[in-house]
This record gives C-alpha cells, sequence and structure tokens, in this order.
C-alpha cells in the first residue's frame, strides 16, 4: 500500500512538475528537433551537407541583415553622392565602404546572406575534411566569407582581388580571436567533472535548477546512491523534487545496484 501511494504521488509530481514548465517542455522540443536534423546532416555526403548548411546560413544571414537594413532605414539613400571625379580613389572607396554598410533591407540581405552562408559552407566541409571543428577552420571559413562579402558589397578601392584577401584576413583574424575567447569561456569549473552525472539526472528530471543545491550540500556524483531524504531535505530541496530524484535513482540499474 505504502508503496503505491508512493507511486501515485511521484507520478502526480512528474505531471505538475511538467505543467509548471512549459517554456522548458519547448526547449526540450526545440533541442530534439535540432538533435534530429543534425543527426540526419551528418549521414549525408559532404556536398549535401556543405549545401543545406549554406543555405540554412544563408537564410539566417538573410533574416539579420534584413533587420538590420530596416533599422538604419536605408541611410544610404540620403547620402549625396558627389561626382566621382571631384574625389581621390581613397575618398570614393571610404564612400562605397559606408554605403555597403548602410544599405536597405534588400542590400543587407543579400551580403549577410553571403557572409553566413558561405562561412556556414566553408566551415562543414573543414569539419569533414579535418574531423574536427578548431581555430584553423574557423579562420579559414571567415575568410572566404570575408572574401565574398567584399566582392558582394562592393567594399573598398578599385582593386577588387586586394580588397577580398584583406578583408578575408580581417574577418579570419577576428573570428579566430573570438573562436579562442568562446573556447576559453565555454570550459566548464574544474569542479563540475565532480558533478556531471548529478546534471544529467536533473535535466531529465526538469529540476536543473536545483544543482546549485547538490553543490552548496557537496553532493558529487559518488554520493547519488547514497542519497536519503534527510540528505536532500538538508540541501533545502522541496518534498516534490526530492521524491522525483529518490524515484529516479531507486529505477537506475547501476545506482542502485551500488546501493
Amino acid at each position: 500500500m505504502e508503496g503505491g501511494k508512493e507511486q501515485r504521488l511521484v507520478a502526480v509530481t512528474r505531471s505538475m512538475m511538467a505543467q509548471q514548465n512549459p517554456l522548458e517542455q519547448l526547449q526540450a522540443k526545440f533541442k530534439e528537433v535540432e538533435n534530429g536534423f543534425k543527426s540526419w546532416l551528418a549521414k549525408q555526403s559532404m556536398p549535401v551537407e556543405a549545401a543545406v548548411v549554406t543555405a540554412t546560413g544563408a537564410a539566417q544571414g538573410a533574416a539579420i541583415g534584413a533587420i538590420m537594413g530596416t533599422l538604419t532605414n536605408d541611410i544610404s539613400s540620403s547620402l549625396p553622392t558627389p561626382p566621382q571625379a571631384s574625389l581621390n580613389p581613397q575618398a570614393m572607396a571610404s564612400l562605397k565602404q559606408a554605403q555597403a554598410l548602410s544599405g536597405g533591407p534588400w542590400v543587407q540581405a543579400r551580403n549577410f546572406a553571403v557572409m553566413t552562408g558561405v562561412n556556414a559552407g566553408i566551415a562543414s566541409v573543414m569539419k569533414r575534411l579535418r574531423g574536427k571543428e578548431d581555430v584553423q577552420s574557423s579562420m579559414v571559413a571567415a575568410f572566404g566569407s570575408g572574401a565574398m562579402f567584399s566582392l558582394v558589397s562592393g567594399m573598398g578601392g578599385p582593386n577588387q582581388a586586394a580588397n577580398a584577401v584583406t578583408s578575408g584576413l580581417f574577418f579570419a583574424l577576428v573570428q579566430g580571436g573570438l573562436f579562442q575567447l568562446g573556447q576559453k569561456f565555454s570550459q566548464p569549473p574544474a569542479e563540475d567533472v565532480y558533478y556531471s552525472r548529478t546534471r544529467s539526472l536533473l535535466n531529465s528530471l526538469g529540476l536543473q535548477n536545483y544543482e546549485k543545491n547538490f553543490k552548496k550540500g557537496l553532493l558529487t556524483d559518488n554520493t547519488l546512491p547514497l542519497l536519503t531524504d534527510s540528505a536532500l531535505r538538508d540541501v533545502k530541496i522541496p518534498p516534490g523534487p526530492r521524491l522525483l530524484i529518490l524515484d529516479h535513482i531507486q529505477r537506475d540499474p547501476e545506482l542502485r545496484e551500488k546501493r
């Protein structure tokens, strides 16, 4: 009888937790769709993957560019364009650069579509060829996107080849630096390795907000088989989540064996 009551209480608690977290449910569904798409894409040939990734990257870039172009309200149309004869080459190059960066929605959509699409396509090809995603691959992709952006937008002086190389190098250096910074700050703290299984357990139950409680009480992965209701109560975890955590541990064959 007691076991049946506990099981019903756990089921009710699960239902209430699901109803209380619609945003987390939506995020989980989106993540599931995203993982399914990535899994399907990984099974395709390299040309197919490159084409799909380029198209999706270009679509995202076009949307961003259109929004930016709308916000700038086509500043380029309000800029007076003096006769080319009255400008030296450097001044004309600066004017073209300003027009390229302040175009209307269609111009910005085209520019950003090319930039992000080429970047995504080259990055996917480099990852397939080299078997990893590192700073070198990121810089190669950035160089290609920068060069294409320069050619399409018309930035720089009359020497388009030199402008493309210069823009490509600039994009590569910037993205390489950003990649290194991202790698540095994305590394989890050293203590997190002791809570990897705990984090996975809590995420599967929708209780990731209580990870800080486990860390505060030093309830590491090694203590999972030893957890009791009183131990969870001591770290201020409410009754409902406590039941879900203990029920999950009892159902896990490996943890149950260690108990």
